[in-house]
């Protein structure tokens, strides 16, 4: 399982947010879930998470396709979106600027996990650690090394959490992975 200290080290200490133990303690999804969000924190994430903006109440706020969900994130780009928590299940959905909710990962724990494989092999690659992609056109050569560092990516990522790969349409890492470099 991932640690604040292995977010922290690629994210940087002041773009980790833990999330007070009274903020999710209303919350209905499993207390180990609550507890890693205390102990261990959310990442602000390159191409994924802008803000973490963690709601404080105690029903869910974020309005999505699936229901009602917990809110953990927020982008504030001209393509808003959110990372949220599903109650009871802890299942956690990226939701588009139209409220269709995209299956994310089984659990905020995987969720934490996932983050942390992507953002360090992300921060630590020269050819996806551009924040807005690379300013010229990759040539091909360091194109096909870019799709060789995805497809790793994607394979680390589907042995942590195999259910956040089982489709591709409503699936939020198989859709963000293929589309990198578009």
């Amino acid at each position: 399982m991932a640690t604040y200290d292995q977010l922290a080290a690629w994210a940087g200490p002041g773009h980790v947010t833990r999330v007070g133990r009274e903020v999710v303690a209303g919350w209905r999804i499993p207390e180990f879930m609550k507890t890693q969000l205390v102990e261990v924190g959310i990442p602000v994430a390159p191409r994924l998470i802008e803000r973490v903006v963690v709601q404080s109440e105690v029903d869910p706020v974020l309005r999505t396709s699936r229901g009602p969900l917990y809110r953990l994130t927020e982008d504030t780009g001209p393509e808003r979106s959110w990372f949220g928590v599903e109650p009871e299940t802890g299942a956690v959905y990226f939701v588009m600027p139209d409220g269709e909710a995209c299956f994310a990962n089984s659990g905020v724990d995987v969720w934490l996990d996932v983050l942390h494989r992507y953002g360090s092999r992300v921060a630590s690659s020269e050819l996806l650690s551009e924040p807005d992609g690379p300013e010229e056109y990759l040539s091909e050569e360091e194109e096909e090394r870019a799709f060789a560092e995805l497809n790793r990516l994607a394979e680390d990522l589907q042995g942590i959490d195999r259910a956040a790969f089982a489709g591709y349409e409503g699936f939020l890492w198989p859709a963000h992975l293929d589309r990198w470099l578009y």
